[in-house]
């Protein structure tokens, strides 16, 4: 705590000094101060069934953020303590301090930002550094930022440092430039059109020394120590219509990820929508190789990437739907597919009914080499039934290729059914159920899931679960929740189980075991 304190007292001290001295007095100026606090807690215990095991007496991720606004610098600091980590948060994790912290000033068109940042260049193909604490992920560079915004329409940035991984920070220096022209800003009557049309262009440099890692007993890699990366793109938009493209690559990179090949990488999207109130379409395509690019070559798990692709398949929220989840394919490659479309049918219609309807239909595919890695159709339909109760509903056929995934499990093919309901009982009352089913001859077979959660707004929400395989476990995985919210404050206790699994999100996961116990979980925003 000795070290959060005089950090925070620097930080504070700092932006107070450069306040005055740009505007005369405090008070002209002002200074805005906000943050958050976030703790999530468990009390684990032995469950034979589950196969949950009790490695701590108690567990807990703590995070706290302060941030200090003004018109000419901002200043921010993270406390973060995770002596005793939750599960599925690597050993590594475990540690106490103010990983993050960071000085931002703008004075005219220029911005500088020195400490710990995150940025993204482009769609992420060979830049980004972000955070996802539910998936560990912390990847933020340490080292300086220059934006420069020179004329209407124009964005420059570079910028150099070394990446977090997770207490310390690895040796290899990140270095990168991008730059945007949005071209309607220069051209009045692509404005009066409505027309508009970005081209952007970026550029990252890994420097890496010479590591220690033979191919054979006798034999040793000789690394290149300067990888680059390269990426171009374009988005244009005219009315309801917009059109991605985007093509990146990257030099020889051999890596823990693609077996120390030398091949270079390479990824592309094209991205195509159509917007208009009631209609709505996507249309997607993504190919990308040997597109793993980490901060250390030799290095595993989740917060050493440097860059990120997206997964073109839905994240999805129900139980059941999120059970096999896709994990993007770096190492080797990937042909992926999405589309996607929405209509809402109006009032006082045939289909539309009383008070309308929405329809969603979404198809997502993934393969490589004629070997498809995993594939969904899903249908959702939603409608108010009367003026007390909505209806969802949705089904799934999804097919999940475990071997290519998570290492063996061969190709789990599955159907999903679903079906959430919400029941206004009084204008501060509500009453939601969800019934879910999984069908499936593969991996654990069939799964089922049920939910209901009481909310006495604006304090109060009441949740009990229970997942159930009645396939080959026979496991039951309930949950018991109470949540209390006053003001800026939300406390949520709980006790049940959790099955292992991935969590993951953006097609990036995340293996956690199983756990049962207690949990407790604050959060508070100033």
């Amino acid at each position: 705590m000795r070290k959060l304190r005089i950090l925070l007292l620097l930080i504070a001290q700092y932006s107070l000094f450069s306040i005055q001295n740009s505007t005369g007095t405090l008070y002209a100026q002002g200074v805005s101060v906000s943050g958050s606090v976030q703790t999530d807690m468990l009390v684990p215990q032995d469950d034979e069934r589950t196969g949950a095991m009790k490695e701590e007496a108690f567990q807990a991720n703590v995070y706290a953020d302060l941030l200090l606004q003004s018109k000419y610098v901002d200043a921010g600091a993270r406390f973060e303590y995770l002596e005793h980590p939750l599960p599925g948060f690597e050993k590594d994790f475990q540690g106490w301090g103010v990983p993050n912290f960071w000085v931002k000033g703008r004075m005219g068109c220029v911005e500088l930002t020195g400490g710990t940042f995150y940025e993204q260049f482009g769609s992420g193909f060979i830049l980004r550094t972000y955070e996802e604490r539910s998936l560990g992920i912390d990847n933020s560079l340490l080292g300086g930022r220059l934006t420069v915004k020179p004329y209407k329409g124009v964005s420059i940035k570079a910028l150099s440092g070394v990446q977090r991984h997770y207490w310390k920070w690895n040796k290899s220096v990140i270095s990168g430039a991008d730059a945007e022209v949005h071209l309607e800003e220069w051209l009045p009557r692509m404005q009066q059109s409505d027309f508009r049309l970005m081209l952007g262009g970026s550029w990252v440099n890994k420097y890496e020394k010479q590591e220690d890692v033979y191919a054979d007993p006798t034999h040793m890699y000789n690394f290149p120590e300067f990888v680059n990366a390269w990426d171009v793109r374009t988005n244009l938009n005219k009315g309801p219509w917009n059109l991605l493209l985007e093509y990146a690559q990257k030099t020889q990179d051999p890596s823990f990820d693609n077996g120390y090949n030398y091949n270079c990488g390479s990824a592309a999207i094209a991205s195509a929508s159509y917007s208009k109130k009631g209609l709505s379409i996507l249309l997607q395509a993504k190919r990308s190789e040997n597109m793993s690019f980490r901060s250390k070559r030799s290095q595993l798990g989740t917060s050493s990437f440097i860059n990120h692709l997206p997964a073109f398949t839905q994240d999805q929220t129900y139980a059941l739907a999120a059970l096999y989840p896709y994990a993007t394919q770096l190492a080797d490659g990937e042909w992926a597919w999405q589309a996607e479309t929405g209509y809402n049918f109006k009032r006082k219609t045939a289909l539309g009914g009383k008070y309308g309807m929405n329809v969603k239909a979404n198809f997502s595919h993934v393969r490589w080499k004629g070997v498809t890695y995993y594939q969904d159709i899903d249908i959702q339909l939603s409608r108010k039934l009367n003026k007390s109760f909505k209806l969802n509903l949705m089904y799934m056929n999804q097919r999940y290729n475990k071997t290519v995934i998570e290492g063996d499990g061969g190709m789990v093919r599955s159907n999903i059914f679903i079906a959430d309901g919400l029941y206004q009982i009084a204008p501060k009352v509500k009453l939601r159920t969800e019934l879910q089913y999984l069908q499936t001859a593969d991996d654990q077979g069939d799964w089922a899931f049920g939910l209901v959660e009481l909310s006495l707004a604006p304090r109060w929400m009441f949740t009990i679960s229970d997942m159930w395989n009645n396939g080959s476990t026979k496991t039951h995985y309930y949950q018991g929740l109470v949540t209390y919210n006053i003001k800026s404050h939300r406390l949520q206790a709980g006790y049940g189980r959790t099955r292992a699994g991935y969590n993951c999100s953006g097609g990036v996961c995340r293996y956690v075991p199983a756990t049962t116990g207690f949990t407790l979980s604050y959060n508070y925003n100033f």
